[in-house]
């Protein structure tokens, strides 16, 4: 074997998905290249999560200490209460039950801790090249021929559609559109510096900043989620309206999308009133119409696949999005392997959608089940049951793990 690298796989996307996707990939005799269509100058202020199923992978990649600059905080419980501020359900995150920790990040670092790894000359094989503001319009699935917009083209030998929920990858897999489908609700997302929290009205049991744990607000076909992050020194707060009751129009599915606080505090007006001065400590406030996709019939075609939201975008209600991104890289590092043939990678691409596709369907399915409305419009008793899917989400241990489960028969709820 010569000094180049045998095998050059291309990622479009460089998202959660594709960079996750470059650190499992890592190896001497691999090139990565990501194609981003921004700048990455700017990530989307807000908190998401690493289920256990998530931060039992990371943990083995070796990536820890970058990570710990992320400022992850575990989340220890989670807490649902009525617009009484009665608590209805709790349910403690223990680490011993699934291995891991439920752990809680500011996007934006995330993102940069994953870029700094996938970039990082110290970690074993070759560091990844990331490309931006390369934005591609086709793709050869069979020949690993990507086109920018350029008009410049990169071969690979594998390529990684993880160009989110509008995917181009997606396109050229299926051999046609099929574009993510509004599904009925709009999210409101704030973050809000914790000192700004100090002296509002809000119960103790509902509002401690401090507290690592997550707390749902639920009533009247509406609810809120909150919690810490980045060291608990922010305050992340999702609030989900159906469509009908929105004051505002929410037509975009960007996360940047500008809301406005009065139309919020219309939206939640028969909520109680310290629920509205935790809104207005927002310093400012987003918008978006969430989407999602139906499972796809195939992920792969020639030597091209789709991960992430381009294979199965989903509701953030189980906060499974980036978890299953996380599991979708681990898979593709179970099963190409160290550096497999070149005429193997279509086997191993499939063997991946084969493992990874009756799962990530089940719990976008899950997800659009925990979106219903959560309370009975006659007695306000809440149904709504966050655990409910946990064990099947959770209890994962990898690619290799899962597709010895289908064969016996235990890969099931």
């Amino acid at each position: 074997m010569g000094s180049q690298p045998e095998m050059h796989v291309v990622i479009v996307g460089g998202g959660i998905a594709g960079l996750a996707t470059a650190i499992a990939l890592r190896s001497p005799s691999r090139r990565i290249t990501i194609l981003e269509r921004s700048r990455m100058v700017r990530e989307v202020g807000a908190l998401l999560s690493l289920q256990p199923n998530a931060t039992k992978i990371v943990s083995k990649w070796g990536i820890d200490s970058f990570l710990a600059a992320a400022e992850p905080m575990p989340d220890r419980a989670f807490r649902m209460f009525n617009t009484d501020g009665e608590l209805v359900r709790e349910m403690n995150l223990d680490k011993k039950q699934f291995g891991a920790d439920r752990v809680m990040y500011h996007r934006q670092d995330l993102s940069l801790s994953l870029k700094n790894a996938a970039v990082c000359p110290d970690l074993p094989g070759s560091p990844a090249e990331i490309r931006t503001s390369s934005q591609v319009v086709s793709v050869d699935c069979e020949g690993g021929i990507v086109t920018l917009e350029s008009g410049e083209t990169l071969r690979g030998d594998v390529i990684i559609g993880a160009d989110g929920v509008h995917s181009a990858v997606r396109t050229a897999v299926l051999g046609e559109e099929q574009k993510a489908i509004p599904t009925g609700i709009s999210a409101y997302r704030m973050l809000i510096p914790t000192e700004k929290l100090g002296n509002l009205s809000a119960p103790k049991k509902l509002l401690d900043p401090l507290d690592p744990s997550t707390t749902m607000v639920i009533g009247h076909d509406r609810r809120v989620i909150m919690g810490p992050g980045r060291g608990a020194k922010m305050y992340g707060i999702v609030a989900l309206v159906p469509d009908e009751k929105m004051a505002e129009t929410s037509s975009s599915d960007s996360w940047v999308e500008e809301g406005s606080i009065e139309k919020l505090r219309e939206a939640y007006a028969d909520f109680p009133a310290w629920l509205h001065e935790i809104f207005v400590a927002a310093p400012d406030i987003g918008l978006w119409q969430l989407r999602d996709i139906d499972p796809l019939p195939r992920w792969v075609r020639g030597r091209t696949i789709l991960i992430g939201d381009a294979a199965h975008a989903m509701l953030p209600t189980q906060g499974q999005g980036a978890s299953q991104s996380i599991e979708d890289a681990e898979a593709l590092r179970a099963f190409l392997g160290a550096s497999p043939a070149k005429e193997d990678v279509q086997a191993a691409l499939e063997r991946v959608f084969a493992a990874r596709s009756e799962r990530a369907g089940l719990i976008q399915k899950y997800s659009r089940e925990q979106a219903r409305p959560g309370t009975d419009a006659a007695s306000k008793e809440v149904k709504l049951d966050p655990g409910q899917f946990m064990k099947y989400n959770c209890d994962y241990e990898g690619a290799a793990d899962w597709e010895e489960r289908q064969k016996r028969g235990e890969a099931t709820v």
